[in-house]
Order: structure tokens, then sequence, then C-alpha cells
């Protein structure tokens, strides 16, 4: 299957078999990030460096509503060169800054933000900015603790709470946007200029030419690195727009934590790349690019990037998003134990940041997904198990794969197709010799509720007997050369391949069109395949095998005239944008699409999923996933995970049960694995392992009503699915750099994945508050204390994750083992009701069709569970449902604005007979007297005595079991358990 693939690539492509660093670029070599890192280095040497950038306040202009201004800023080095400045605060808060070159040469490129926005924010009209002698400031807040302050001279603009910095940009005077010149002018400026032997002590009334003035040697460089030309390995690019890049400091003077900027294989809480303690020496890299065995530990550029970045403290959390498209490279520090700084560095686009000001995370996470999207509410098939390796190699692999997932009662809900189901690569189209039946076989699929997924890459093989590559080519839609009018040519699995330009609105009505299952006429359409087909989006950075960093040449031509270089990390996002509306418009009503992508941008969470790309069957990369998991859900892309396996090795029977143990808490759960390994589909295992695999996916199914609904909160509030300590417990100092335990989503359970070899046991840290945590497999129960975090160890063999419920949470599940999970719909509940040291709990469910978007009519139920003491000295509880969204009508669902429920809605009354089959009580303090409903009907129940343990610290808790009370799931009711 693969000599194709060798006879194709092998001569120009090596780098695309195995990761060398030597096929990406570091900072030291691309030209715009040495000067921006020398520039800062300038800065730190010299005692009076201050940023030559000042506003014009004779050119400040308010609206007439007083609510944003802008202005002129000039700079003391290129003062012919004028700029402009664009200060507004949102309704929400929010701080954005634009800062733009004015009558320069050529424009900078401007429209990263109008990508990664649902929409342009709302200028704040209560916000009223005040002209001053040495800047602008405005107050706002409810409590009118929220500042914002633009200083004149040096330009630098500050937002504080309670008169305390939170975020500084150009704190240290690293703004610099290169403005557009070109060759003449420079030679010209250059002749006759000397540099003084102090490069700080110049006469400011001195002539000035652009490129010349000895300030501009001490402040650019004194030579041009890089400007019109740039060579790396064998290729060459030239930049005849010259240099361009966009340089600015952002502190955060008072939080000592930093997080976020995916996508990198690191820590959480992301480690420094400056100072004499610096644990990196490379700048953190965001450019999407096909790494291939990417490294466990490093700031490497892997395949998506979101420049959103989170500040934290024990007081506040703050954020910013850089919303730049370009190549950008990040430096950390950490010049104390309580402040960071981070100095951005891209090759182009404008200053467009946006400043959240919290205070808390979940503010946070609400500020940003306002502007950039909360993750889509997925279909319901989509959280179960996803099965897929390259290549599953037939109609009848496929048939026979899942024929054996059943005969060992394995569930699962979706298998994949990688790229040799096409004939030469030509997605769409099916290798009939190896599948000749494509339809029936997915059918065969979808029908016990299964799903399949099949991948469509964006490189077109260029032939005139591929209809897809012919009637792109018809319309012109193809991205061009860098002389903007011949399309171009790169290599990738296709061989000969041409990339079409979403970026062209002509592109977009045309590409959603070939995914109709219908024909079309001479229109070509996919009627070999099912609207229920999933899609996977793969070499979207672009992976291109002969082209610079594996990618596309940066001087290509895009719709509008903008080089590649300039939306580079855009680029993935917008097939996923595109293919996601494909997949919605095959059916009329819309299905909620399922598209996978491995590219990403901000706001690419509003299409779909995502994976961590082509890791490696090792520990470390096990490890590593995990965090990187959660930093995708921190910076809005909750819906995410890492190859279950590795995607290369062949990992032996431990470690393949433990990835397994981190897949089945991950949002998105697919084993996958490179076409030269050996199978390892569950059902070949030996025992033990097969049936402790078995047990972990009847346990991600028992809990896919805690996922969903994890998931609906997230697509409404854009909290996390899964949420590291600082987002839970955001004043909890112990637990701000843990990245190996998390919560998920807002339902109480908390796990810690077992990701090292041979470990029988591991260390989990409870959070510090005076709570109850209880083994959720065993009912032990762990108290930590208020006065600070806690280290407990438990038992962690082969068999067992750590995982455990908070005190005060109601876990609802659903117990009964199914094939697949839409076999589920209609199967009964238990309860988990884990009391609090108070005696109190509380729980959410959330239920719809699973599919359609019926539920933005209304047609869904959103129950809330309640445990609280009858009177303040019973050691009783009772226990209670009650309708949600009649409460919260607005709450319930996003993207629509309801203002009633109707709680007997068609969806409500199709599940009517489902039911609460058990409820199970955890440490109740005495044996009750009697559990009824509160009608007085007595209920069958059981009860267990808690065991204190030896040192009183601990012990199992007691438990009660209230066996088949025949409640409704939809229903409002109580249950009174008398002690």
């Amino acid at each position: 299957m693969r000599a194709f693939r060798s006879l194709l690539v092998l001569a120009a492509v090596p780098a695309a078999l195995a990761f060398k660093s030597q096929d990406f670029k570091t900072c030291s070599q691309s030209g715009f990030c040495r000067r921006g890192r020398a520039l800062s280095a300038r800065a730190s040497e010299s005692p009076s460096w201050r940023s030559p950038y000042s506003v014009d306040a004779s050119s400040i202009a308010l609206s007439s509503d007083q609510a944003s201004f802008i202005a002129a800023v000039k700079s003391s080095i290129y003062p012919d060169v004028k700029f402009s400045l664009d200060v507004r605060i949102h309704d929400d808060g929010v701080v954005r800054v634009r800062m733009d070159e004015v009558d320069g040469l050529r424009k900078h490129y401007d429209e990263a933000a109008s990508w990664a926005l649902l929409d342009e924010p709302k200028v704040s009209q209560q916000v009223q900015w005040k002209v001053g002698k040495d800047g602008v400031s405005a107050v706002y807040g409810a409590k009118k603790d929220v500042e914002v302050k633009v200083a004149f001279e040096p330009l630098k603009v500050t937002l504080l709470r309670n008169g305390k910095e939170q975020v500084v940009l150009n704190n240290r005077g690293l703004l610099h946007m290169e403005h557009f010149r070109t060759k003449e002018s420079v030679a010209k400026g250059k002749e006759g200029i000397a540099v003084p032997e102090e490069g700080l002590d110049i006469d400011d009334d001195a002539q000035v030419v652009l490129g010349a003035h000895p300030r501009t040697a001490w402040f650019e460089g004194e030579q041009e690195d890089s400007w019109w030309e740039e060579t790396f390995n064998s290729f060459t690019d030239p930049k005849p727009r010259g240099p361009e890049s966009l340089s600015v400091d952002i502190d955060f003077p008072n939080h000592g934590h930093v997080y976020g900027i995916p996508q990198h294989a690191t820590r959480l809480d992301l480690p420094t790349t400056t100072g004499e303690n610096a644990h990196y020496s490379d700048p953190y890299r965001l450019y999407n690019a096909d790494v291939f065995e990417y490294l466990a530990d490093s700031t490497t550029s892997l395949y998506g990037s979101i420049p959103f970045m989170h500040a934290h403290s024990a007081d506040s959390t703050v954020a910013i998003f850089n919303a730049v498209g370009s190549d950008t490279f990040i430096d950390i520090g950490h010049p104390t134990a309580k402040s960071s700084t981070s100095h951005w560095i891209s090759e182009t686009g404008i200053l467009d940041v946006f400043i959240f000001p919290g205070p808390t995370p979940a503010d946070v996470f609400a500020q940003y997904t306002r502007l950039t999207g909360t993750p889509a509410l997925p279909a319901h098939w989509a959280l179960g198990y996803h099965q897929c390796r390259w290549n599953y190699v037939s109609s009848d692999d496929v048939r026979t794969v899942q024929k054996r997932f059943d005969e060992e009662d394995i569930p699962v809900d979706v298998f994949w197709l990688d790229i040799e189901y096409s004939e030469e690569h030509k997605y769409f189209i099916w290798d009939r010799k190896h599948f000749p039946d494509p339809v029936d076989m997915i059918k065969d699929v979808e029908a016990i509720g299964r799903h399949m997924v099949v991948i469509v890459d964006p490189h077109l093989k260029r032939t005139n007997d591929y209809p897809v590559y012919k009637q792109a080519t018809e319309l012109g839609i193809l991205v061009k050369k860098g002389d903007g009018t011949t399309d171009y040519e790169g290599w990738c699995w296709s061989g000969s391949s041409a990339w079409v330009d979403f970026f062209n609105p002509g592109s977009w009505d045309w590409w959603k069109s070939l995914f109709k299952t219908e024909s079309q006429g001479e229109q070509w359409s996919w009627v070999d395949s099912t609207v229920d087909t999933g899609i996977w989006n793969d070499m979207n950075e672009p992976s291109i095998f002969n082209g610079p960093e594996i990618s596309m040449p940066r001087e290509n031509i895009h719709y509008g005239g903008w080089e590649h270089r300039d939306l580079h990390n855009i680029n993935g996002m917008l097939f996923h944008n595109l293919t996601s509306q494909a997949a919605m418009a095959r059916t009329d009503p819309p299905k909620r699409p399922f598209v996978l992508t491995r590219s990403f941008y901000a706001g690419s969470q509003r299409f779909g999923a995502m994976w961590t790309g082509d890791n490696l069957g090792t520990w470390e990369h096990m490890a590593v996933g995990v965090k990187m998991v959660l930093a995708n859900n921190i910076a809005g892309f909750s819906f995410a995970g890492s190859d279950v396996g590795g995607f290369f090795g062949n990992p032996e029977p431990e470690m393949l049960v433990r990835w397994y143990g981190v897949g089945i808490f991950s949002p998105f759960f697919r084993a996958h694995a490179h076409i030269d390994t050996k199978r390892r589909e569950p059902f070949l295992l030996d025992e033990p392992y097969k049936g402790i695999v078995r047990d972990m996916l009847r346990l991600r199914y028992a809990m896919l009503p805690v996922w969903y609904t994890a998931f609906r909160e997230a697509s409404v509030t854009g909290l996390p699915v899964v949420r590291p300590h600082f987002v839970v417990f955001p004043q909890d100092e112990n637990g701000f750099s843990l990245d190996d335990q998390f919560f998920v989503g807002g339902s109480g359970l908390l796990v810690k994945p077992v990701t090292r070899k041979g470990a029988t046991e591991e260390t989990v840290y409870l959070p510090a508050e005076d709570q109850v945590y209880y083994d959720y497999f065993n009912d032990y129960a762990y108290r930590s204390t208020s006065s600070k975090g806690k280290e407990i160890t438990v038992s962690a063999e082969l068999h067992q994750i750590p995982l455990f419920i908070r005190g005060g949470s109601i876990i609802p599940t659903r117990e009964r083992p199914r094939r697949s999970s839409p076999l589920m719909k209609r199967d009964p509940f238990t309860l988990r009701v884990a009391l609090s040291s108070d005696g109190s709990a509380r729980g959410e469910l959330y239920l719809d069709d699973g599919e359609t978007f019926s539920h933005q009519q209304g047609q869904f139920v959103w129950r809330e569970f309640a445990a609280e003491k009858p009177t303040k000295k019973s050691k009783g509880v009772r226990i209670s449902s009650r309708d949600l969204a009649a409460q919260k009508p607005a709450e319930a669902v996003d993207h629509v604005a309801l203002t009633t429920y109707d709680s007997s809605n068609a969806f409500a009354k199709d599940i009517a007979d489902v039911r609460v089959e058990k409820i199970v009580v955890l440490g109740l303090p005495a044996k009750p007297s009697s559990v009824t409903i509160e009608s007085g009907k007595e209920l069958r129940w059981t009860y267990t005595p808690g065991v204190a343990s030896s040192d009183k610290k601990g012990g199992t808790a007691s438990v009660l079991v209230i066996r088949d009370p025949k409640l409704a799931i939809t229903g409002d009711w109580s249950i009174l358990v008398q002690a």
C-alpha cells in the first residue's frame, strides 16, 4: 500500500519520514525573530532605553459618545512614518488595542481578527475616556474598579484593577511595527551618515532619512537582516515587500503563571525561555506545521496556533488574544515569582490585541468565547469510542473489525478510513478494487447506530480525470504562486497537487456542494457516501512535502493579494470551517456535523474536534498528551484528544492499557495507528488486558451523560470540558502548576490518569478546601482541609484509575453495557449522590436528540438534582429533581435566546418513560429509618455503614442504595431519607 507513497516522496521529502529539527526554523534561523530578539537584547542592556513610539496628544479624537478614541502615533526613529492607534472597550469590559501604519507604501495584513471573531464586538456606551496631560484613561466596571490608561510618551497601555497593574503593553518598550520601505529609499538614506559611538546620545534635531538616522541603526540594527530575501536549507524566500514584522511586549506584573498559546508539547504552566534559568533556549513558536514524530518536550510549533494567553495569580486571572495570523515567536520570562513577561514577534500583521480583564477564569472564558465563539455542541455519538488506523484496507476489513468488536462485547461508535480508501489519493473517489461497495459498507456500520468517518485532505491531485481538481481549476479558485497568476504546484500524498484558496469566497458554495450525496448533474457530488458520514480534515497546515518547512512557500498569493505568510496560521481553520458547513448542508434541516481537524486557529472550536497529531507510542507522549489537551481546553478548543496508543510504534500491553485509561477521560477519544504498526484493536489483546480495556470503555460509555452535560455547559459558557486545577480552584496556589490531574466539566469528577510505566500507586493532590473526596470505585472517603491542599497516595494497579467524586456532587450515569451509544437512548439512569461535608450535593443532566439542532428550538431536557438536609439538625437528606431549563431558559443553549421553555416539548415527551433505576448516596451520617417518595410511598433500599480508618483521617463512606424508585428522569420529584 505504501509503495506508491515511497516512490512519490522518497527523493523530495525525506523530512516527512521522521522528525528532524533541521527541517523547521528556530528563532535564530528566522530573520524577523532575530530582529525582534536583538531589539529586546539592546533594550535590556541599556538602562536609558525607552520606546520611540508616542501618542500625538493633539490628535486625540474621541467618538461622539466618548466610548472609544483614535490617535496618531509617531516614532522618534522614523518621524516621517505615520501610525494610528485605536482603543475601545467592549460591553463586557474587554479592551481592544489596534495600531497600524497610515499612508504607507502598502497595507499590513489586518484581517486575522475577522476570521476568528463571531461578529464585530459592541463598544460599551457606559465608558467615557478622559484626556489628561500625560495620557487618556477610563474607569469602568460594576464596582468602578477597572481602569485603562494609555500613556502618551512613550506609548503604553495598562489595565489595572483596584489600582494594581494587570496587563501592560509596551511596558519594556519593545513595540515595533516595521514600516514599509523600498530598497532604493534605504540605499539612499545610508549615504554619508555616520553612526555615533553612543547609540542613545543622539541629537534629535539631526537630519533624518528613513533607514539612515544613527538612532535607527541603534534601534533596528546596523544590518539589513533578511529584509528582502531569506534562505533556509535549500529554499529561498523572496520578500518584495521588505521588512514588515511586528514586535510587542505584553507583561503581567502581578501574575506569576501563564498558560495557553497551544499547540506545543510542554507543560501547562508555560516554562520560561529567557533569563539565566530559562527552561528552553528558543521561544515558543506559533506556525502551523506538519511535525512528524514531534518531540515530547519542546517549544517547536505544531499543527495549530491559538495566540491566546492566560495569566494567573491567587488574586485574579487575566488574558490576552493577539489577533495575528503569521509566523509568531513568543518569549516568556518570570522576573520574579509573582510576575510574568511575554514578547511576541510576528512576521507580518497589525497590532490587534484584546485584553480580557477577568477577574476569574470563568470570566476570562466567557469574555474570550463571546469574541471567538464557544465550542460547538457535538453529536452525542461523537463522544463515544473511535477506532482508526492507517488504514483499514477494504470493505471486508471494516466489516470484520466491526464483527470482532461485537463478538468481544466491546463498545465502539465510529470506524475511520484513512487516505488509502481513495483511488490514487483523489479524495471522494473510492478505490473500487478494495472498496467495491462503499455505501453498503457504510450502511452496514450505521445499521446498529454506528458511524463512519472518512478522510478528505486539502491537496487536489493535478489531473483532469479528477473532477474536483478540474472544477477548481475552471473556477479559478486555486492558490497562486508568487506571480499572482500561475496556480501553485506542490507535492503531497496525491503526487503533483494543487490547493483550493478558501479565502476566496468563490470557493465556498462549490466546496459545500461536493459533499452532497445526491446527483447534481454536471456538478460533481459525493454520491458514494451518506449524510451521516463524518469527515476528517488532515494535512491542512498545509502540509506540502517539497515545500519550505514541509509547508507552502510564503510568497504564494491568496485572494485579495495577500501573501501566504500573512495568513498561514488561519489557513487550516478555513478548510475545517467550510467542511463543517458542507457536512451540515447535506440535509435539510441540517444535522450536527462531525469534522476532525489537525490544523486550527482561534475560533476553530466552533467547527468540530481536533487531535494532537502524529504522537509516538511512548510514556512521555502519553503524559504530555494530557497537558496538550488541557492547553487546548483553556484556549477555547475543548473537543480535543491525542491518539490512544500513539500514532507511531507498537506499545506493549501495559502501555496500551494505560493509554486507554487516558483516552476515556479525553473529550475526543480515538485510537489510531500508523500503517507500519501492528494491529492493536482492543479485541486483539490477551487477558487480562482485554478485559481491563473493555471495562474502561464501558466506564466511558456509562459516563456519557456527564460528558454530554459538560459539553452543553462549554457550548453556552465557554468553560472547558476538562479543567485544570487553577480553573476550578483559582486561589489554591499549590495547584497552579498541576497538569497531570483535572476535573471533568462541573461534574465534580477528579481524575489522575496513570502515565508511568510500572506504576502501582499514584499521588493525587486534593484542593485546599474543607471537603470530602470519594474514591469512585471503592467509596473510600478522603478529607482535605481549608488551610492547605493535601496529597494522598492511592492504589493504581493496571486495572485502576485514580478517580474521585468531590463531595457535594451528583453524578448521572447509564450503567447498562451497549454496543454503541445510540442504543443507550432509552436506558435508565443511576444517580451517585456524594454528600459534602455539610450534607448537601447537586448535579446536572442535559439531554437532547443528540443529532439535530432542534435543541435550539427548545427540544431538550435540562435537569438539576439536589440533596439537602430536611432540617438543620437532621442526619437525613432530601433528594430532588427540578426542571433547570424552566428556571434558566436564557442559559440553556447557545446561539439562541430562549425566553421560555416548555417542559412538555416533543423530545421530553419522547423520553418520558426513561427512569431513574438506582440512587446511591455516599456519606450519610446515620442509618435511615425510612426512605420514601415525598408522597409517602416507601422505597426499597439497603444501607452499608461507613468504616473509619485507624488514623481517623478517612475511611470507607457509608453507602445507601435506593433501588428502582421508578421516577421519570424528566419529572419533578423528591425523595425523603429520614435518619
